[in-house]
């Protein structure tokens, strides 16, 4: 391995109540002290590893799904994360579809995201932390990480899985879901998938300085399309078990394939936008 990395991955609905169990770390150490300056994560970090890979595992919700998607602290998860020397995040999400070519159980490798969050903690560059001093204006193109979606993607396949590249993903305020008529807006906005918790996450991911990439799931058809039932929190649930499989598998694969390349270059490269797009620090 050229160089070191590591591999946080954020769980969601439907992973999280057996992330140990699933990713088989037969040496896992669970880190209970995992607060940080902006608070607690929503759950213990659970350390392991995959073929030599270090990872980290984190449950977006906490276990048992017991954090909505406002009152997570995204915050604490992507800096706890950063602090055990995470390189990069994997993130899973369930997500509603509102495109006729985007079915249920369908994977998804998003790159890029229309935020309608209004509640949240959006920046780590707020004046409260000096580890994230001055006004940092990060751009958001491309909003994932080009190689490590693209490795989600080559995982994906390479395990014969149907899955689709490239993607925006709406981010919706929740816990409620869209009335038919944002729904029906979000699709006319070129929205492909929405869900409740990309954002701030993957903003706040690269302003850490951390290669993100998310695998999307669509679990049902929101509430734009006639013929379908409306969603509800319980098929989105089932849809999910169903093909949790799916998720894990190429998860596993995605770290092993991340340990094998070399990413020094594109460290320094987002350690250099993140410097060039703090303004503050040029004064």
């Amino acid at each position: 391995m050229a160089n070191k990395v590591k591999v946080g991955i954020i769980s969601g609905s439907g992973l999280g109540d057996s992330l140990h169990k699933i990713f088989n770390c037969s040496n896992t150490t669970c880190c209970e002290n995992a607060k940080n300056e902006f608070g607690y994560p929503s759950s213990d970090l659970y350390h392991g590893s995959i073929n030599g890979i270090s990872i980290v595992l984190i449950s977006r919700h906490g276990i048992g799904h017991k954090i909505s998607p406002t009152a997570v602290n995204y915050r604490a998860n992507i800096e706890a994360l950063r602090l055990v020397g995470c390189t990069h995040l994997l993130a899973s999400t369930a997500c509603g579809s509102l495109t006729e070519s985007i079915g249920r159980g369908q994977l998804v490798i998003p790159d890029s995201f229309l935020d309608r969050t209004n509640a949240r903690k959006r920046t780590f560059y707020d004046g409260t932390s000096d580890k994230y001093s001055g006004v940092c204006h990060m751009p958001m193109e491309p909003a994932f990480d080009p190689r490590t979606s693209d490795i989600l993607f080559q995982a994906a396949q390479k395990l014969g899985h149907n899955i689709k590249k490239g993607g925006t993903i709406v981010t919706i305020e929740g816990p409620r879901f869209s009335s038919k008529a944002e729904s029906n807006a979000l699709r006319l906005w070129g929205g492909h998938l929405v869900n409740m918790t990309t954002c701030p996450e993957v903003y706040l991911a690269k302003e850490a300085g951390l290669l993100y990439a998310s695998v999307a799931m669509a679990t049902d058809y929101d509430c734009w399309r006639d013929c379908e039932n409306n969603v509800n929190a319980a098929d989105v649930i089932a849809i999910f078990k169903q093909n949790v499989n799916k998720i894990t598998d190429v998860l596993l694969e995605a770290v092993k394939m991340i340990g094998s390349t070399n990413w020094e270059q594109d460290i320094r490269e987002l350690k250099d936008i993140i410097e060039s797009s703090n303004v503050s620090a040029k004064n």
